[in-house]
């Protein structure tokens, strides 16, 4: 889990929000993973970026929800995946976002 973590960013992401109840038994990978998205290394990748947090006491399913830059939108159920799991899609997703973006740029691969 440490190597998920180490390569974690939040390049292309423009928002996280994380939604959960303290009280159920099914969050511990979902404060894992807030945790880790919320240290002031991974937050220092992008600072545009708005990590929100919604606690609440309704017995409510955690999630996450990220938002990237051209508007794609992942959403994670953290019920039943692990930390790991969701470091691993999370980390998927922002590196094809990442590769997407410096496509698009005409001169992407031409600076030196």
């Amino acid at each position: 889990m440490a190597a998920a973590m180490a390569r974690l960013g939040l390049r292309s992401v423009k928002q996280v929000r994380v939604q959960f109840c303290p009280f159920e038994k099914n969050v511990e990978s979902t404060r894992v993973f807030l945790q880790a998205v919320s240290s002031e290394r991974v937050r220092s990748t992008n600072l545009n970026c708005a990590v929100t947090v919604d606690v609440r006491h309704d017995g409510s399913e955690p999630c996450v929800d990220v938002l990237f830059g051209d508007g794609h939108r992942l959403i994670m159920r953290g019920a039943h995946l692990t930390a790991q799991e969701m470091f691993t899609a999370f980390a998927s997703h922002v590196q094809t976002r990442s590769a997407e973006d410096s496509s698009d740029k005409p001169d992407a691969g031409t600076r030196r």
